[in-house]
C-alpha cells in the first residue's frame, strides 16, 4: 500500500500588489518628509493603497459565494462543504467581514485628516480608534480554531501580557514630553500599551499553531498601535511631519490583517504541539524598558518617583516568567527520565518475557513520546457470535498472542477492556504486514474453561512520525473505527480523508436526531413516464435532508446513519405521510398518477407497517392502487420471509409493490417467484448489448416480466439510446435524467401542465 508524506512547500513571499503598494507608501512618506506634500496628506496617500487593497481582499473573502447546492444527480459528489468544515468556512467569512470594516475604519481615519481643520483632527483620530479597536476585538475572538487554554497556559499568557504591558506603559511614560500630559495622550498611551501587549503575546503564542490567526493579531497590533500613536501626536500638537510616523504601522497592519484572514479562510488546521519560543516573553520587556530608560536619561537626565516605581514593576513578571520556564524544564526532564526508565524496563535489549503483562495507556504514551519513527496498531476485539465471551482467560491469551507476534522491541499495551495496542519501530509496509499477522493469530480459537471462544479483531494503523502521542493514538483509533465499519477482520490505515469521513459521520449522528421535528426533511419527485408516448404515469418520492449545518444530505448517506440510530421508523412514517398527502393533492387535480415510496427491509419488518400504511391512505383518502411500495432487491435476501409476509399484506390492501434494483442474477431469479410484487425496476446497465454479442439482458428481463405478469420499469435512463433500447425490449415504463429530473412538488406540478393528455 503506497504511503505518501506531505511535502514542505516553498516559503511564501509577499505578493506583487503588496510590494507595489508598500513601495508607493514609502515614496509618499519620503515626499512628506522632504516637504513636497503636507504630512497628513502624505499619510493619507501612503495608507490609502494598502487599506484599499486589504479591503478588497477581505470583502472578497467575506462575500465569496457558497458552494453550489446539491447536484441533481444522486451519484454525483456533493460540492458543498460539510460538517465542521462548513461551519469553519461560514465563521471565516463572518470574521473577514468584520476585519474588512475594521481596516476600512482605520483607513478612513487617516483619509479624513487632511480634509479636517487642525482643531478637529484629534476627535477624528479618537473616533477612529474607538471604532477600530472593538471591531478588531470581536473579529479576533471569533477566529476559527481558537482552543480552550489550560490553567498553566492561561497563567503563562497572563504573565507575558503583564510583563510586556508594564514595559510598554513605562516606555510610553518616560518617552512622553515632560510636563502636563493631555488626557487623550495618557489614555491612548496606556490603552495602546495594554492592547499591544495582549495582541503581540497572542501573535507569538499562535504563530506556529495557527499562523493565519497570528498574522491577524499582528495586523491588529500594528493598526491599533498606529492609531494610538496618531492620537498622542495630535494631542501634543506635534508638527505635521511627525505624523508621518503612523504611516508604516497602518499600512503594514492592513496588509498583514488581509494576509492572515486569507490564510484562515483557506481552512488551516491548528497544529498541535507547536509552542512558541520562550525568549520574547523573557527578554522583550527588559529590552524595551532598558532602551526607554536609556533614552530618557540621555534626553532628560533624571527620573520622577512614579517613573521609578513603574520601571521597577517590570521586574516581578519577568521573575515569575523565569520560575514558570524553570518549572516547565523540570517537568520535561522528569517526563523524559521516567520514559527512559520505563522503556529500559520494557525493551532493555531482550525480548519481554511472554508472561509479562502489557503496559497501560500511560506507559504507551510515554513510549510514543520517546519514539522517533515507526507505527502504532490499535487492535479492537469483538466476539465472533453472541455466545463468545471476552473474559480474563481469553484476554490473557490475546495479550500472549500479540506479544508473540510482535517484534522483540515492540511495546504491547492494554488500552481498554477490549482494546490493545502494539507500538513498533518498523516502517509502514512492514507494520501493515504485522497487523495482518496479528489478525491471523487472533482468528484461532482461544481455549477457556468450558470450551473454546472465537473472536474477531479490527486493526487501525497510524504512523508515529510528525505527531504528538495523543494525536497518533487518535489517528490509529479513527482507523480502527473505519475497520469496524467496513466489516471487521481487516487492517485500515489512517489518512486525512478517513478523518474527514469519520468526522462527517459524527456530525450526521449529532444532527439527525430531531430533524423531523425541526422540519428539515424534504421530498423531491422524479416522474415515471410511459415509454410508448412519453406521458407521465407516476412519480417516485426521494428523500432529502436539508440540514442547516451539513447542507443537503442524500439517502445513500442518510439511511445508514438513521439505521444505526434506530430512526428509520420515524423517517419512514414521515415519508409515507408526506407522499400520501402530495398524492392526494395531485389526485384532486384529476391526475391518475401513482406514487412510489422506498422502504427498507427493517421498516417492512415492523409489525405495524401494514396497518400504518392503511391509516395513511385513509387519512388522505388515497386509492390504495395509487401507492407503490418499493424495496431494494439486494437487501431482501437477509429477511426474505418477513419481506414476503409484509408485501403480501400490502397487496391485500390493494397497494402495489415493486422490487427495486433487480440484478438479474441466478439468486435474484430464484427468489423472484416467492415475492408478491407488481413492478420490477432494473438499472440501465441491462439495456446495453450482452457479452459475446448476445442480446441485451433487458430483453430477457422483459420476457420474464411478461411471463410473471410484472410491469418492468427501467430507471436511471440518461440517454436517448438507452430509452430507445428499453422501449425496443418491450419495457412499458422508464425514469431518469433523459426523461425528467427530480424536482420539488411545485416544479413537477408545472411540468405536468405540459401534458394535457395526462390521464385524469
Amino acid at each position: 500500500m503506497p504511503v505518501t508524506h506531505p511535502a514542505a512547500g516553498p516559503r511564501s513571499r509577499p505578493p506583487l500588489p503588496d510590494l507595489a503598494v508598500s513601495l508607493a507608501g514609502a515614496l509618499f512618506v519620503l515626499a512628506g518628509a522632504a516637504g513636497l506634500v503636507p504630512g497628513p496628506a502624505a499619510v493619507a496617500l501612503a495608507v490609502a493603497g494598502g487599506c484599499a487593497l486589504a479591503c478588497v481582499r477581505l470583502a472578497w473573502l467575506a462575500g465569496a459565494p457558497p458552494a453550489p447546492p446539491d447536484p441533481p444527480d444522486p451519484s454525483a459528489p456533493a460540492a458543498t462543504p460539510t460538517g465542521r468544515r462548513a461551519r469553519r468556512v461560514a465563521l471565516s467569512r463572518r470574521v473577514a467581514g468584520i476585519l474588512d470594516v475594521a481596516v476600512l475604519a482605520a483607513g478612513l481615519t487617516v483619509a479624513v485628516l487632511p480634509l479636517s481643520e487642525p482643531a478637529h483632527r484629534l476627535p477624528v483620530a479618537l473616533a477612529g480608534l474607538a471604532v477600530t479597536a472593538p471591531l478588531y476585538a470581536v473579529a479576533l475572538l471569533r477566529l476559527p480554531g481558537r482552543s480552550r487554554l489550560s490553567a498553566r497556559e492561561r497563567l503563562r499568557r497572563g504573565v507575558d501580557v503583564a510583563g510586556l504591558g508594564v514595559s510598554l506603559v513605562f516606555a510610553g511614560w518616560v518617552l512622553l514630553p515632560p510636563g502636563p500630559v493631555p488626557p487623550a495622550a495618557r489614555a491612548a498611551s496606556v490603552g495602546g500599551a495594554v492592547a499591544l501587549a495582549v495582541l503581540l503575546v497572542g501573535a507569538l503564542a499562535e504563530r506556529r499553531r495557527r499562523p493565519g490567526a497570528a498574522r491577524c493579531h499582528a495586523g491588529a497590533a500594528a493598526t491599533l498601535g498606529g492609531l494610538a500613536l496618531l492620537v498622542v501626536l495630535l494631542a501634543y500638537a506635534a508638527p505635521d511631519r511627525a505624523v508621518l510616523a503612523v504611516a508604516p504601522p497602518l499600512l503594514a497592519g492592513a496588509l498583514v490583517t488581509a494576509a492572515g484572514a486569507r490564510r484562515t479562510a483557506a481552512g488551516e488546521r491548528p497544529r498541535a504541539g507547536a509552542n512558541p519560543a520562550a525568549w520574547p516573553g523573557l527578554t522583550a520587556p527588559a529590552g524595551i524598558a532598558a532602551l526607554a530608560a536609556g533614552h530618557h536619561l540621555w534626553t532628560v537626565g533624571e527620573f520622577t518617583a512614579p517613573a521609578i516605581a513603574l520601571g521597577l514593576s517590570v521586574i516581578p513578571p519577568m521573575v515569575v516568567r523565569e520560575v514558570l520556564a524553570a518549572a516547565d524544564q523540570r517537568r520535561r526532564a522528569e517526563r523524559l527520565a521516567a520514559s527512559e526508565a520505563r522503556l529500559r524496563h520494557l525493551v532493555g535489549g531482550d525480548r519481554p518475557p511472554t508472561g509479562a503483562a502489557p503496559v497501560d495507556r500511560a506507559g504507551l504514551v510515554r513510549a510514543l513520546d520517546r519514539r522517533a519513527g515507526g507505527a502504532l496498531l490499535v487492535v479492537d476485539l469483538h466476539g465472533a457470535d453472541e455466545t463468545a465471551v471476552l473474559d480474563a482467560p481469553v484476554l490473557a491469551e490475546v495479550a500472549r498472542r500479540l506479544r508473540a507476534g510482535a517484534g522483540p522491541h515492540d511495546v504491547v499495551a492494554r488500552l481498554t477492556d477490549t482494546e490493545f495496542a502494539v507500538l513498533t519501530d518498523v516502517g509502514p509496509v512492514l507494520a501493515y504486514a504485522l497487523g495482518t499477522r496479528l489478525l491471523v493469530a487472533l482468528a484461532e480459537p482461544c481455549p477457556r474453561p468450558g470450551g473454546a471462544s472465537r473472536i474477531r479483531a479490527s486493526v487501525g494503523l497510524a504512523e508515529t512520525t510528525g505527531g504528538e502521542p495523543e494525536d497518533v493514538l487518535r489517528q490509529a483509533d479513527l482507523a480502527r473505527r473505519r475497520a469496524v465499519q467496513l466489516g471487521r477482520d481487516r487492517v485500515e490505515w489512517y489518512d486525512a480523508y478517513l478523518e474527514e469521513q469519520l468526522v462527517r459521520r459524527l456530525d450526521l449522528e449529532r444532527e439527525l436526531p430531531g430533524a423531523v421535528a425541526r422540519g428539515e426533511l424534504d421530498l423531491v419527485y422524479q416522474p415515471v413516464l410511459a415509454l410508448a408516448d412519453r406521458l407521465p404515469v407516476g412519480t417516485e418520492a426521494l428523500l432529502r435532508w436539508r440540514s442547516p449545518a451539513l447542507g443537503t444530505v442524500l439517502p445513500d448517506e442518510l439511511l445508514p446513519v438513521a439505521a444505526d440510530l434506530d430512526l428509520l421508523g420515524e423517517l419512514g412514517r414521515w415519508v409515507l405521510d408526506r407522499a400520501c398527502r402530495q398524492l392526494a393533492d395531485w389526485s384532486e387535480g384529476g391526475r391518475a398518477l401513482w406514487m412510489a415510496v422506498n422502504v427498507t427491509p427493517r421498516e417492512l419488518a415492523a409489525p405495524d407497517f401494514v396497518a400504518r400504511t392503511a391509516t395513511a391512505l385513509a387519512a388522505y383518502d388515497v386509492p390504495p392502487e395509487r401507492l407503490v411500495v418499493e424495496v431494494a432487491e439486494p437487501a431482501v435476501a437477509a429477511e426474505l420471509s418477513t419481506v414476503v409476509a409484509r408485501l403480501a399484506g400490502l397487496r391485500s390492501l390493494g397497494v402495489r409493490t415493486a422490487l427495486d434494483d433487480f440484478r438479474a442474477e441466478h439468486a435474484s431469479l430464484a427468489q423472484l417467484r416467492r415475492l408478491p410484487i407488481d413492478l420490477l425496476k432494473v438499472g440501465p446497465h441491462l439495456v446495453g448489448p450482452g457479452a459475446d454479442g448476445q442480446r441485451p439482458l433487458i430483453d430477457v428481463v422483459a420476457n420474464l416480466g411478461d411471463r410473471l405478469g410484472l410491469e418492468v420499469v427501467v430507471e436511471g435512463l440518461e440517454s436517448d439510446a438507452q430509452v430507445a433500447g428499453a422501449r425496443r425490449a418491450g419495457c412499458h415504463y422508464g425514469q431518469g435524467f433523459a426523461l425528467a429530473r427530480p424536482a420539488p412538488a411545485e416544479r413537477v406540478e408545472a411540468w405536468f401542465e405540459e401534458f394535457p393528455s395526462t390521464p385524469r
